[in-house]
């Protein structure tokens, strides 16, 4: 559209029009302060580089909350936050945004990764190994994942083991003829804490720097043993009691 004033009055409507139709482009094009800059995702991919935590949960929320955000843009923002809530010790918060980045874009296997570790964190061992098998479906070559999904295959059948054992002592009760073995046969705390000490003084004895060590280590127990079965049953004998400071002086203060 061209202007053609004819005067000093038409000119001056002329200038405005035109001023009115350059800024109205402008803000069409995006260059005027006017734009939704929520929807750029160059503040939050600086405030990831930068590691800061809180401005990463700030401007990559906004980022987060805009419809208009791209949806890998979306996903990056929510990767981001979710390490930062990590970091923060809000759990329950990042394992929040790994589950909506998931929705987006299912084949994350650092996600997968990265929410199996929090539930694991959290005591959830079922939903662990599901999410660390599930990045190793989605990258084999997931060395993070492999070694996770691995531990806590380790682990989770270590628990199967000592469930498998639960209540009983290290040795037969069917073959128990003195009444502290009877005794312990008849209560699982009691046979827990029997088993864990036969258990640590292998332990301990099987990683002695010398045999000289071992055999002290062995005699220890063996006199214990022979405490027991002796003071069963006195006035004032406390086995549990006894047993427990028996295994705290194998193990240790900090129980290794």
């Amino acid at each position: 559209m061209r202007c053609k004033p004819a005067n000093l009055a038409a000119m001056l409507v002329c200038v405005g029009l035109s001023g009115a139709l350059m800024t109205g482009v402008a803000r069409a094009t995006g260059s005027e302060p006017g734009e939704d800059v929520q929807a750029n995702a160059g503040p939050c991919i600086a405030a990831a580089a930068a590691a800061d935590d809180d401005k990463i949960i700030d401007v990559c929320g906004a980022l987060i909350d805009n419809e208009k955000a791209a949806r890998p843009d979306r996903v990056k923002a929510l990767m981001a936050r979710a390490g930062a809530y990590d970091r923060k010790q809000s759990i329950d918060r990042a394992i929040a945004d790994y589950d909506t980045a998931l929705k987006l874009d299912p084949s994350l296997a650092d996600a997968h990764n990265a929410r199996g570790e929090l539930w694991r964190r959290k005591g959830d061992r079922p939903k662990a190994i599901l999410d660390f098998g599930a990045a190793v479906k989605l990258d084999p070559n997931h060395a993070a994942a492999r070694a996770n999904y691995k531990s806590l295959s380790l682990e989770l059948e270590r628990i199967g083991a000592m469930m498998a054992v639960a209540g009983k002592p290290s040795f037969d009760c069917r073959k128990a003829h003195r009444p502290v073995e009877k005794a312990i046969c008849a209560n699982p705390t009691l046979a827990d804490l029997d088993r864990e000490i036969v258990a640590s003084t292998f332990r301990t004895v099987r990683e002695a720097q010398n045999p000289r060590q071992a055999r002290e280590l062995q005699r220890a127990q063996d006199q214990f043993i022979a405490r027991r079965n002796a003071d069963f049953g006195k006035p004032g004998y406390d086995l549990e009691k006894a047993m427990r400071e028996r295994l705290q002086r194998i193990n240790g203060v900090d129980g290794y």
